[in-house]
C-alpha cells in the first residue's frame, strides 16, 4: 500500500510539473497551415486553439519589403486564426494572456496574487511575435513588439548549420539574461543560451524550412501585491528553403 501510495505521488507531481511548464513556455508563432499563414498558439508539437483565445490578441500587423505597415488582420478558420492577406513580406502579433499563479502544489489559476494568496509564483504573461515569409534579413525595432530578437548583420545564409547572432531587445533596449531557445517547436526543452551584457546570443541556424527562436526576459513588476513580474515571451520565425525537387 505504501509503495503505491509513493508511486501516485510521483505520478501527481510529475503531472504538475509538466503543466507548469507548459504554461510558462506556451508561446505564439506564424506557420503555414493549407498554404494560409495561421497564428499558432502551443508549444513543441502542441498547436492549440486560438479562436477561444482571440480576445487576447492585442495586435497583428503586416508589413512590405521596406517595412511600411500594411494594414491586416485575423479571420476564424476552424480552429484556427489565419491571416487576412497572404502577400504581406513580414507580420507581427502580440498576445496578452494575463495573469496565472502558481500555488505549492504545482497547480496553475488564472488569477493574481491577490485572489491566491498562498500562490509561490504570481506573473502576468505577454507573448510577442515577428514572422518573415523567408529567410533571415535585417529586421528594425518594431514598436508594438516589447520584446524583440534581431538577427545581427545585413545579409545571412539560408544553410542549417550556419552560425547567427540575435541581440535581444526590451523596449528598444539591449537586454542581458533574457534565455533564448533556438527551436521552441522541436526541441522546447533545450537547455537555453543566456544572452550577454549587449545582449547577444549566437546560434547556428537549425532547420531546412521552419525556425522559431524564442527569448524569454522578465520585466520588474508594476504591482507586487498581484504579480511578481511580468514574464514576456517573444519568437521569431523564418524559412530556409529546401532543394529543388
Amino acid at each position: 500500500m505504501k509503495k503505491l501510495t509513493l508511486a501516485c505521488i510521483i505520478l501527481v507531481m510529475s503531472i504538475s510539473t509538466i503543466y507548469s511548464s507548459e504554461i510558462q513556455a506556451h508561446a505564439i508563432w506564424f506557420a503555414e497551415r493549407s498554404s494560409q499563414l495561421a497564428l499558432i498558439y502551443g508549444e513543441g508539437a502542441q498547436d492549440l486553439d486560438t479562436v477561444k483565445r482571440q480576445n487576447k490578441i492585442k495586435s497583428v500587423t503586416g508589413y512590405n519589403k521596406s517595412w511600411q505597415e500594411k494594414s491586416v488582420e485575423l479571420v476564424e478558420s476552424g480552429p484556427m486564426m489565419i491571416l487576412s492577406d497572404n502577400s504581406v513580406y513580414a507580420v507581427t502579433g502580440m498576445l496578452d494572456n494575463g495573469l496565472w499563479s502558481k500555488t505549492k502544489d504545482g497547480k496553475w489559476f488564472a488569477n493574481g496574487r491577490d485572489e491566491i494568496p498562498d500562490a509561490i509564483l504570481s506573473e502576468h504573461t505577454k507573448k510577442h511575435a515577428v514572422h518573415l515569409r523567408g529567410p533571415l534579413v535585417e529586421i528594425p525595432p518594431l514598436k508594438e513588439q516589447q520584446l524583440q530578437i534581431l538577427p545581427i548583420g545585413n545579409s545571412f545564409s539560408d544553410q542549417k548549420g550556419t552560425m547567427v547572432s540575435y541581440r535581444i531587445i526590451f523596449n528598444g533596449k539591449a537586454v542581458k539574461g533574457a534565455k533564448v531557445i533556438n527551436d521552441i517547436v522541436n526541441d522546447p526543452d533545450q537547455k537555453p543560451m543566456i544572452s550577454n551584457d549587449d545582449g547577444v546570443v549566437t546560434l547556428p541556424l537549425r532547420n531546412q524550412g521552419l525556425n522559431v527562436v524564442a527569448a524569454i526576459y522578465d520585466e520588474e513588476s508594476t504591482n507586487l501585491a498581484i504579480f511578481d513580474k511580468i514574464e514576456h515571451l517573444a519568437t521569431l520565425s523564418f524559412i530556409l528553403p529546401h532543394a529543388a525537387e
